[in-house]
Protein backbone atom coordinates (compact mmCIF):
# COMPACT_ATOMS: atom_id res chain seq x y z
CA UNK A 1 0.00 0.00 0.00
CA UNK A 2 1.23 3.09 -0.97
CA UNK A 3 0.78 5.60 1.93
CA UNK A 4 2.48 8.80 0.37
CA UNK A 5 -1.08 10.36 -0.75
CA UNK A 6 -2.34 9.88 2.94
CA UNK A 7 0.55 11.24 4.88
CA UNK A 8 0.98 14.11 2.53
CA UNK A 9 -3.13 14.54 3.15
CA UNK A 10 -2.60 14.05 6.89
CA UNK A 11 0.51 16.63 7.09
CA UNK A 12 -1.32 18.92 4.64
CA UNK A 13 -4.75 19.24 6.31
CA UNK A 14 -3.05 19.33 10.25
CA UNK A 15 -0.54 21.96 9.86
CA UNK A 16 -3.27 24.67 8.44
CA UNK A 17 -5.82 23.54 11.48
CA UNK A 18 -3.26 23.97 14.13
CA UNK A 19 -2.28 27.63 12.65
CA UNK A 20 -6.23 28.15 12.69
CA UNK A 21 -6.82 26.46 15.75
CA UNK A 22 -4.15 28.32 17.88
CA UNK A 23 -5.06 31.93 16.28
CA UNK A 24 -8.88 30.84 17.63
CA UNK A 25 -7.37 30.40 21.03
CA UNK A 26 -4.80 32.74 21.19
CA UNK A 27 -7.75 35.40 22.25
CA UNK A 28 -8.78 33.41 25.11
CA UNK A 29 -5.37 32.73 25.92
CA UNK A 30 -3.88 36.07 25.85
CA UNK A 31 -3.91 36.61 29.72
CA UNK A 32 -1.62 33.67 29.54
CA UNK A 33 1.20 34.95 26.93
CA UNK A 34 3.41 34.91 29.63
CA UNK A 35 3.28 31.27 30.19
CA UNK A 36 7.08 31.17 28.62
CA UNK A 37 9.40 28.62 29.75
CA UNK A 38 12.92 28.12 28.11
CA UNK A 39 16.54 26.72 28.93
CA UNK A 40 20.27 28.41 27.38
CA UNK A 41 22.87 25.47 27.89
CA UNK A 42 26.54 25.52 26.93
CA UNK A 43 29.65 23.30 27.18
CA UNK A 44 33.17 23.92 26.42
CA UNK A 45 36.05 21.90 26.92
CA UNK A 46 39.50 23.45 25.53
CA UNK A 47 42.92 21.38 26.32
CA UNK A 48 46.27 22.22 25.35
CA UNK A 49 49.91 21.34 25.55
CA UNK A 50 50.38 17.68 23.84
CA UNK A 51 47.10 17.61 22.05
CA UNK A 52 45.10 21.23 21.32
CA UNK A 53 41.32 20.43 20.98
CA UNK A 54 38.32 22.54 21.26
CA UNK A 55 35.05 21.15 21.86
CA UNK A 56 31.78 23.55 21.78
CA UNK A 57 27.91 22.48 22.93
CA UNK A 58 25.01 24.82 22.97
CA UNK A 59 21.34 24.52 23.07
CA UNK A 60 18.64 26.61 22.87
CA UNK A 61 14.85 25.08 23.92
CA UNK A 62 11.86 27.15 24.54
CA UNK A 63 8.49 26.04 25.55
CA UNK A 64 4.40 27.95 25.14
CA UNK A 65 1.86 26.16 27.15
CA UNK A 66 -1.56 27.23 27.63
CA UNK A 67 -4.48 25.23 27.86
CA UNK A 68 -4.98 23.68 24.72
CA UNK A 69 -1.99 24.32 23.26
CA UNK A 70 1.73 23.49 24.02
CA UNK A 71 4.56 24.68 21.70
CA UNK A 72 8.09 23.70 21.96
CA UNK A 73 11.25 24.61 19.80
CA UNK A 74 15.03 23.25 20.56
CA UNK A 75 18.26 24.49 18.42
CA UNK A 76 21.38 22.60 19.32
CA UNK A 77 24.96 23.04 17.58
CA UNK A 78 28.38 21.31 18.50
CA UNK A 79 31.68 21.88 16.99
CA UNK A 80 35.36 20.08 17.81
CA UNK A 81 38.58 20.98 16.72
CA UNK A 82 41.77 19.33 17.19
CA UNK A 83 45.00 20.24 16.09
CA UNK A 84 43.18 23.34 13.69
CA UNK A 85 41.19 20.83 12.39
CA UNK A 86 37.40 20.52 12.41
CA UNK A 87 36.84 17.18 13.57
CA UNK A 88 32.60 17.46 14.05
CA UNK A 89 30.29 20.60 13.38
CA UNK A 90 26.78 20.10 13.44
CA UNK A 91 23.35 21.69 13.76
CA UNK A 92 20.24 20.88 14.79
CA UNK A 93 16.34 22.40 14.83
CA UNK A 94 13.32 20.52 16.25
CA UNK A 95 9.47 22.29 16.44
CA UNK A 96 6.66 20.47 17.99
CA UNK A 97 2.97 21.79 18.51
CA UNK A 98 0.54 19.79 20.42
CA UNK A 99 -3.02 20.16 20.45
CA UNK A 100 -4.47 18.68 23.79
CA UNK A 101 -7.76 17.83 23.09
CA UNK A 102 -8.57 15.62 26.26
CA UNK A 103 -6.80 15.98 29.43
CA UNK A 104 -3.56 13.93 29.03
CA UNK A 105 -3.99 12.97 24.81
CA UNK A 106 -3.02 15.50 22.47
CA UNK A 107 -2.47 15.49 18.55
CA UNK A 108 1.27 16.51 16.84
CA UNK A 109 3.04 18.31 14.44
CA UNK A 110 6.17 18.23 14.44
CA UNK A 111 9.27 19.46 12.08
CA UNK A 112 12.78 18.48 12.35
CA UNK A 113 16.09 19.54 10.11
CA UNK A 114 19.56 18.55 10.84
CA UNK A 115 22.85 19.37 9.10
CA UNK A 116 26.11 17.08 10.39
CA UNK A 117 29.18 17.69 8.15
CA UNK A 118 30.56 14.29 9.17
CA UNK A 119 27.81 12.08 8.65
CA UNK A 120 27.42 11.29 4.76
CA UNK A 121 24.41 14.01 4.92
CA UNK A 122 24.08 17.07 3.39
CA UNK A 123 21.07 17.31 5.81
CA UNK A 124 18.67 15.47 7.20
CA UNK A 125 14.96 16.37 7.77
CA UNK A 126 11.44 14.85 8.63
CA UNK A 127 7.73 15.69 9.10
CA UNK A 128 5.50 14.58 11.25
CA UNK A 129 1.80 14.13 12.29
CA UNK A 130 0.35 11.92 14.93
CA UNK A 131 -1.22 11.03 18.58
CA UNK A 132 0.32 11.29 22.00
CA UNK A 133 -0.67 10.61 25.34
CA UNK A 134 0.51 11.89 29.00
CA UNK A 135 0.04 8.22 30.40
CA UNK A 136 1.56 9.54 33.79
CA UNK A 137 1.88 11.99 35.64
CA UNK A 138 2.98 13.29 38.88
CA UNK A 139 2.96 17.20 39.47
CA UNK A 140 4.30 19.39 37.04
CA UNK A 141 8.21 17.53 36.68
CA UNK A 142 7.44 13.95 36.92
CA UNK A 143 5.42 12.50 33.58
CA UNK A 144 5.48 10.24 30.74
CA UNK A 145 4.82 10.47 27.53
CA UNK A 146 4.16 8.42 24.44
CA UNK A 147 3.72 9.15 21.17
CA UNK A 148 3.19 7.47 17.58
CA UNK A 149 2.13 9.35 14.22
CA UNK A 150 3.73 9.09 10.21
CA UNK A 151 5.00 11.34 7.87
CA UNK A 152 8.01 11.57 5.27
CA UNK A 153 12.06 11.98 5.32
CA UNK A 154 13.27 14.13 3.25
CA UNK A 155 17.37 13.38 3.07
CA UNK A 156 20.09 13.94 0.83
CA UNK A 157 23.66 12.46 0.58
CA UNK A 158 26.90 14.27 0.34
CA UNK A 159 27.69 12.10 -2.75
CA UNK A 160 25.51 9.90 -5.09
CA UNK A 161 24.96 6.38 -3.50
CA UNK A 162 25.43 3.08 -6.43
CA UNK A 163 22.53 3.96 -7.87
CA UNK A 164 23.59 7.61 -8.61
CA UNK A 165 21.02 9.23 -6.21
CA UNK A 166 21.51 11.86 -3.86
CA UNK A 167 18.22 12.22 -2.33
CA UNK A 168 16.53 9.78 0.25
CA UNK A 169 12.60 10.49 0.57
CA UNK A 170 10.38 7.63 1.94
CA UNK A 171 7.49 7.77 4.17
CA UNK A 172 8.33 6.70 7.88
CA UNK A 173 6.69 5.83 10.70
CA UNK A 174 7.93 7.13 14.17
CA UNK A 175 7.12 6.19 18.22
CA UNK A 176 8.82 8.61 21.01
CA UNK A 177 8.38 8.57 24.53
CA UNK A 178 9.83 10.85 27.33
CA UNK A 179 10.45 9.93 30.72
CA UNK A 180 11.08 12.50 33.77
CA UNK A 181 11.30 12.21 36.90
CA UNK A 182 12.00 14.87 39.58
CA UNK A 183 15.30 13.08 42.02
CA UNK A 184 14.47 16.28 44.26
CA UNK A 185 13.39 19.96 43.96
CA UNK A 186 16.42 20.55 42.11
CA UNK A 187 17.37 17.95 40.58
CA UNK A 188 15.68 16.11 37.76
CA UNK A 189 16.47 12.83 35.06
CA UNK A 190 15.31 12.45 32.14
CA UNK A 191 14.88 10.09 29.17
CA UNK A 192 14.37 10.53 25.70
CA UNK A 193 13.82 7.28 23.10
CA UNK A 194 12.57 7.76 19.69
CA UNK A 195 12.55 5.21 16.57
CA UNK A 196 11.93 6.29 13.15
CA UNK A 197 11.14 3.55 10.49
CA UNK A 198 11.01 4.13 6.93
CA UNK A 199 8.22 2.12 4.85
CA UNK A 200 9.55 2.37 1.59
CA UNK A 201 13.30 1.61 2.13
CA UNK A 202 12.88 0.06 5.56
CA UNK A 203 15.68 2.43 6.97
CA UNK A 204 15.81 2.65 10.76
CA UNK A 205 16.85 5.97 12.91
CA UNK A 206 16.69 5.53 16.49
CA UNK A 207 18.19 8.00 19.16
CA UNK A 208 18.58 7.78 22.78
CA UNK A 209 18.76 10.81 25.57
CA UNK A 210 19.53 10.34 28.78
CA UNK A 211 20.61 13.36 31.16
CA UNK A 212 20.92 14.31 34.60
CA UNK A 213 20.65 18.04 36.05
CA UNK A 214 20.97 19.48 39.39
CA UNK A 215 20.68 23.05 40.63
CA UNK A 216 23.57 25.01 41.30
CA UNK A 217 22.57 28.47 42.44
CA UNK A 218 19.70 30.31 41.33
CA UNK A 219 18.60 29.11 37.98
CA UNK A 220 21.83 27.50 36.83
CA UNK A 221 22.12 23.67 36.77
CA UNK A 222 24.76 21.59 35.93
CA UNK A 223 23.80 18.71 33.23
CA UNK A 224 25.59 15.59 32.60
CA UNK A 225 24.12 13.87 29.17
CA UNK A 226 24.57 10.58 27.16
CA UNK A 227 23.22 10.89 23.37
CA UNK A 228 23.37 7.52 21.15
CA UNK A 229 22.01 7.96 17.50
CA UNK A 230 21.94 4.31 15.37
CA UNK A 231 20.99 4.19 11.33
CA UNK A 232 20.31 1.10 9.92
CA UNK A 233 21.48 2.23 6.57
CA UNK A 234 23.68 5.08 6.97
CA UNK A 235 26.15 6.47 3.83
CA UNK A 236 29.07 4.97 2.69
CA UNK A 237 32.11 5.44 4.87
CA UNK A 238 30.12 6.35 7.78
CA UNK A 239 29.42 4.28 10.77
CA UNK A 240 26.30 3.16 12.18
CA UNK A 241 26.26 4.53 15.94
CA UNK A 242 27.37 7.89 17.21
CA UNK A 243 27.46 8.38 20.86
CA UNK A 244 27.77 11.72 22.55
CA UNK A 245 29.17 12.24 26.59
CA UNK A 246 28.61 15.96 27.57
CA UNK A 247 28.55 17.83 31.13
CA UNK A 248 27.16 21.64 30.56
CA UNK A 249 26.23 25.03 32.30
CA UNK A 250 22.42 24.96 31.73
CA UNK A 251 20.60 28.35 32.47
CA UNK A 252 16.93 28.02 32.95
CA UNK A 253 14.61 31.02 32.42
Amino acid sequence: MNLKPLVVFTLATALPLAVHGQAETAAADESKAGNWQGEAELGVLITSGNTEETNIKSRLALKHEVEKWRNTGEFRSGYAEAEDVTTSEKYRLELESDYKFADRQYWFVRAFYEDDRFSGFEYESSLTTGYGNRIWAEGDRSFLDLSAGAGYRFDRLDTPDQNGDRDRNETIARVAGQYDQALSATALFRQTLSVEQGLDNGATVTESETSVQANVLGSLSMKATYRVQHLSDPPAGADKTDTEISVSLLYGF
